[in-house]
């Protein structure tokens, strides 16, 4: 059986600024994408990046937005589409839980307004139709929108939902206020499998499904039709990179490959690679690149969303 693999990237905005700001010779010549080249030129890697339309002002960044990605570097870009993809996340980091109970034209304006984007500074080839929206819940009404905009696979929470009862001190960060906003009959609850105990207790909405469908999806590269919507729901990930250290990244990997598993899926986000982030992680290059060469020693190869099944 063929080994297959894959790598997202999830609140991309940062690389993109760097791109606009900097206007080097090549897209390459900037670190982050510098890094991922390397993924790809030495162990076959290909990432599918994950984009914020703007950037956001809890940080205290400069305010930066993807319509300011000069079209110069599209040629590039669609030259390498066949390993580096970009696609829909979210507007920008802030609210948590941006499309839980979103309404079909508030999901279809932010979805279009950046996929128009991307078409124009880096060309359709470049452009995934697998979607990991920002927190991942949401809407009925949302994935219909997805649906329409030509989308076909996303991906999901797991595990058993239970409705919120009212005590707000269950969910962190007050995202109780995001549970209740506009709230749809299939917003819940659920505890989320993570290795961050400060979100166990999470949100979840009409992309979610049980323990044990998720199962059946995870270590294969497969779907689950959804009636509903029109979408593929697929799993999300085995491990997330900023969650682990480079010692636990490679264990995991050549675990799950001793299992035999045929099919491994990899998470990260951008933020964690660069100094001014509130926690950055100074090994991240050396996360990617352990990710990339153990997936590679262990005989797996990198597909992009374009071999989702």
């Amino acid at each position: 059986m063929s080994k297959t693999c894959f790598l997202f990237v999830d609140d991309v905005i940062w690389c993109l600024r760097d791109l606009a700001q900097q206007r080097p010779a090549s897209v390459f010549d900037i670190d982050y994408f510098k890094m991922l080249k390397k993924c790809h030129d030495e162990w076959g890697a290909t990432v599918q990046l994950n984009l914020f339309y703007r950037t956001d002002f809890f940080y205290g960044s400069d305010e930066f937005s993807l319509s300011e990605v000069p079209d110069a570097y599209k040629a590039e870009f669609e030259a390498n589409a066949h390993w580096l993809k970009f696609a829909f996340h979210a507007k920008q980091e802030f609210p948590d839980y941006p499309y839980v109970n979103g309404t079909y034209e508030f999901v279809k304006k932010d979805y279009m307004q950046i996929v128009d984007e991307i078409k124009r500074f880096a060309g359709e080839k470049s452009l995934a139709k697998y979607i990991i929206p920002h927190w991942l819940p949401i809407s009925k009404e949302g994935c219909r929108a997805f649906y329409d905009c030509g989308v076909e696979f996303l991906g999901v929470t797991r595990g058993d939902a239970r409705e919120f009862t009212g005590d707000e001190s269950v969910l962190p960060y007050g995202h109780a206020a995001r549970l209740l906003h506009n709230r749809q009959k299939e917003t819940k609850l659920f505890t989320r499998p993570t290795k961050d105990k400060r979100i166990l207790s999470s949100i979840c909405a009409y992309n979610h499904v049980s323990t044990a469908e998720y199962d059946a999806m995870q270590d294969l590269n497969t779907s689950m039709p959804d009636e509903g919507t029109g979408l593929r729901f697929r799993a999300s990930s085995h491990l997330c990179l900023n969650l682990n250290t480079v010692e636990e990244i490679e264990t995991q990997v050549k675990d799950l490959a001793k299992r035999g598993v045929p099919h491994i899926v990899a998470a990260n986000h951008e933020q964690y690679f660069y100094k001014d982030y509130f926690v950055y992680q100074p090994d991240m290059p050396q996360k990617f690149y352990t990710l990339a060469k153990t997936l590679h020693d262990e005989g797996y190869r990198f597909i992009t969303a374009e071999e989702f099944k």
